[in-house]
């Protein structure tokens, strides 16, 4: 047998339907903010990844996946959604469009990491990106809407969290800082946030290491270097969020695990579960699009993961609603009348009814059997009398209620 590769997963037909659910209720939601979808490729030039994400990241330096091509090339399977988007943007010349641009995408991910509950080498993401508009009311539509999905959803005890780091001008006075409060710590620190020092103190923040996140904890805050302009975007996006009465809180510990953020960055957590997880991360990203060759753009967006939202949903015990199944399962009375049973069906399915029949040649008993298996809501029996009359008996099988109809009338009494 050849099993399924670790840290991977198979979604099968009986859990589907949840999927399905999350992702309609997720384009429902960007309709209502004029958000349309947005497809990449599985792939793309690993360049795309080096010049956006950031050598010095832990998705760059340990967790991507990359091979070379039969033509020579570095392909990366996308670790991400957001670069690729940007990416799209500047090759099919979308800054032509009315901007701004609201986009959003499903989309599988790959990372080389430990597989986890909710953290697979391959999960799926939800993600929002909104190009083109630079003030904080962006920034506030994102969030709106990533709280509309999440609420919508079920997700309970929801907590937003809410920073900025600052743009290159300002963030360079905190990488100063960085540094100086670094090298008082230099032989406390792991050897990767030693490396980080000198190239990105920044993603020394972002360490995941117990030690390092404890001498974090008293390191210089960003809000503290920010400058007027990155301030009072803040405050904006903090205004806005009170009148809509989102809750938040500014937690100046939140600088996302990717190079291309700048000012605002945010995080919706949840302790549904007992120890807290995020659900959901993003920030502003206004040099995204000019790294991968565009023109200057501001952008905004999130991400978040399907397979963990799915996990969170069930074990809090928030129900889905019920799968969609088959509405009438057409039984043969005996094997000369299958072909009268495949017409009806077909002529159901027409009719927009979830219909099917059994071509095995099971028995009749075995029929009624396999439509309880199916979940059928009406069983109806073909015989010679339905086949020379038209006119059908209809058993519910949920009460076993019988009632005789025609076929026209079957069709009013399943919609």
């Amino acid at each position: 047998m050849i099993n399924i590769p670790r840290g991977t997963k198979d979604v099968l037909p009986s859990e589907s339907y949840k999927w399905q659910q999350a992702e309609a209720l997720a384009r429902e939601i960007c309709g209502r903010y004029n958000a349309r979808e947005i497809r990449t490729p599985a792939f793309e030039h690993t360049e795309l990844f080096l010049r956006s994400i950031g050598d010095d990241t832990d998705v760059v330096g340990k967790e991507m996946y990359t091979f070379e091509d039969k033509g020579g090339r570095s392909i990366t399977l996308k670790p991400e959604g957001t670069a690729p988007v940007a990416r799209s943007y500047v090759e099919n010349a979308l800054e032509s469009e009315a901007l701004p641009l609201k986009m959003f995408y499903f989309s599988p991910v790959f990372r080389y990491e430990r597989p986890a509950a909710g953290r697979l080498r391959e999960h799926h993401q939800f993600g929002v990106e909104f190009y083109g508009g630079a003030g904080a009311e962006y920034d506030f539509e994102v969030i709106s809407l990533a709280y509309d999905y999440l609420t919508a959803f079920g997700i309970p005890a929801l907590s937003l969290r809410i920073n900025s780091i600052g743009c290159p001008h300002c963030r360079k006075a905190y990488n100063d800082a960085l540094r100086a409060f670094g090298e008082v710590h230099k032989e406390e620190v792991c050897e990767t946030c030693r490396v980080r020092l000198v190239s990105n103190p920044l993603r020394m923040l972002d360490c995941k290491v117990p030690a390092c996140k404890e001498i974090m904890k008293t390191a210089p805050t960003i809000l503290d270097y920010i400058c007027e302009d990155c301030a009072r975007h803040l405050h904006r996006l903090e205004a806005l969020l009170a009148a809509a009465k989102i809750p938040y809180v500014v937690d100046s510990g939140i600088v996302r695990g990717l190079d291309y953020y700048t000012k605002t960055v945010f995080e919706f957590v949840t302790d549904a579960l007992g120890a807290q997880g995020t659900v959901c991360g993003g920030g502003r990203y206004d040099h995204l699009v000019e790294s991968v060759g565009g023109k200057p753009t501001p952008c905004v967006g999130f991400g978040m993961g399907l397979e963990r939202l799915l996990l969170l949903k069930e074990a809090i015990g928030t129900p889905f609603a019920p799968q969609n199944r088959v509405q009438v399962m057409v039984i043969s009375q005996s094997p000369e009348y299958s072909d009268d049973c495949f017409a009806l069906v077909g002529r159901l399915r027409k009719s927009g009814i979830r219909a099917d029949c059994d071509n095995t040649g099971r028995s009749l008993k075995a029929q009624f059997k396999f439509a309880d298996k199916q979940g059928a809501t009406y069983a109806v029996v073909i015989g010679e009398t339905e086949r020379i009359s038209g006119v059908y008996s209809v058993k519910r099988l949920s009460d076993g209620n019988v009632q005789t109809c025609t076929e026209q009338a079957l069709v009013g009494l399943v919609k």
